[in-house]
């Protein structure tokens, strides 16, 4: 199909900073859509009908424009967190055209002298601020693109919290414009609350507390400690859940079953291995829906879709999964077939057991669907008397099983 959409990225300078493509597929189109204020950017003498975006937002009404010469305005690049990511998802590539202007991250950049390559960037548009948990680590920097002038507050309150307040911010309002300005402070200390532009980026330079709770300055590796978890003791216990992680083995974009979640720790950590990762944890019991909730805020993942249910029945309507974990309920009829069956070739099916009946249910499949059986024993040293005794943690029996 022939090319028909145009999406021109526009700054803080408006008409006079576009290039000439983007002028001329301006002058060309029909219809322009965008936000109120970059439609106010245009000059009188464009002729194309002019239609702000709908609220809320979706791209439909561009859609049923498919055919004509159509232009959609948008900040910066609009492959950077932006409209034309949305474009890209919902049509051929030969249907459009994207004619970027310089991002706000890459303004920022510039502004700091900050490689831009080294820089985390996280969008809180549409997002809580907890999405930035899991880039906050001493010595990192961050690029926040914010939902509205409250969002900068909001990422102190979370610096502070997390153990970082002595982190350095910068909060850029609308750069590339007249009205550009930058608001330097420390998180511990940050007072503005109210005179912030609706328009705005935070840049982070991540310092912790001397004095920070280990727990929470969180590695990148699975098998984060216990404690950075709330939850009644239904929890895979660290050095387990770093080897069922494993065996999980998450790659971007993945989606992983969490069914009997317990406080969401395996789904927790699927996620934080890497920003495209996505997970359904599946909970039956009402107050570890609430730790579920709290902790995938505080670990830096919100985006964990939680189901209220009880598997198998729970499991009839989610998505496909690449893999599934199943750490409690596999004495359930028909838990495990029922979870083989939603796998496609190629997914990862782990459970784990530590009852002699889930142990036998376990072998018991294996027999008939093949799979891998291991035995994992861990023991703590603990003080006996005056001296110090190995104590063993319950037995672990881990099936790993791949569909082919």
């Amino acid at each position: 199909m022939a090319t028909w959409l145009t999406v021109v990225g526009i700054g803080e300078e408006g008409w006079h900073g576009l290039g000439r493509n983007a002028r001329d597929a301006l002058l060309r189109a029909d219809t322009i859509f965008g936000g109120t204020r970059h439609l106010d950017f245009l000059p009188e003498h464009i002729a194309a009908e002019r239609r702000a975006w709908p609220t809320p937002f979706s791209i439909a009404p561009v859609l049923e424009y498919r055919g004509k010469q159509v232009c959609v305005l948008a900040s910066g690049d609009p492959m950077m967190f932006g409209v034309g990511t949305t474009f890209a998802r919902e049509l051929e590539a030969d249907e459009f055209d994207v004619l970027p202007a310089p991002s706000s991250v890459s303004l920022a950049a510039a502004r700091l002298r900050w490689a831009l390559q080294d820089v985390a960037v996280v969008s809180l548009v549409g997002r809580p601020v907890a999405a930035l948990g899991i880039h906050l680590h001493p010595g990192m920097r961050v690029f926040a693109l914010s939902s509205d002038g409250s969002s900068p507050f909001d990422v102190a309150k979370l610096l502070n919290a997390r153990g970082f307040g002595p982190s350095r911010m910068s909060v850029f309002e609308h750069l590339g414009g007249e009205r550009e300005r930058r608001i330097d402070g420390i998180a511990n200390a940050w007072q503005h609350q109210t005179d912030i532009a609706a328009l705005n980026l935070v840049a982070i330079e991540c310092i912790v507390e001397q004095n920070a709770p280990h727990a929470l300055r969180l590695p990148l590796t699975p098998g984060l400690p216990d404690d950075a978890y709330r939850h009644d003791g239904q929890l895979t216990k660290r050095d387990v859940r770093a080897i069922t992680l494993a065996r999980l083995a998450p790659e971007p974009g993945e989606l992983l079953w969490d069914v009997g979640a317990g406080c969401g720790s395996i789904g927790i950590e699927w996620m934080r291995s890497h920003a495209s990762c996505r997970a359904i944890a599946i909970e039956a019991d009402s107050g570890r829906q609430r730790f579920i909730e709290f902790n995938r805020g505080a670990l830096g993942v919100p985006g964990l879709q939680l189901v209220k249910g009880e598997a198998p029945a729970a499991l009839a309507e989610l998505a496909s999964p690449d893999a599934i974990f199943i750490g409690g309920g596999v004495t359930a009829p028909g838990m495990l077939d029922t979870c083989w069956a939603h796998l496609e070739k190629g997914g990862r099916m782990i459970a784990n057991a530590v009852t002699i009946q889930s142990e036998a249910a376990l072998v018991a499949w294996r027999a008939a669907n093949g799979g891998e059986l291991t035995r994992i024993g861990v023991a703590h040293a603990q003080p006996l008397g005056a001296f110090d005794t190995w104590r063993q943690s319950l037995p672990i029996t881990l099936l790993h099983a791949v569909k082919s």
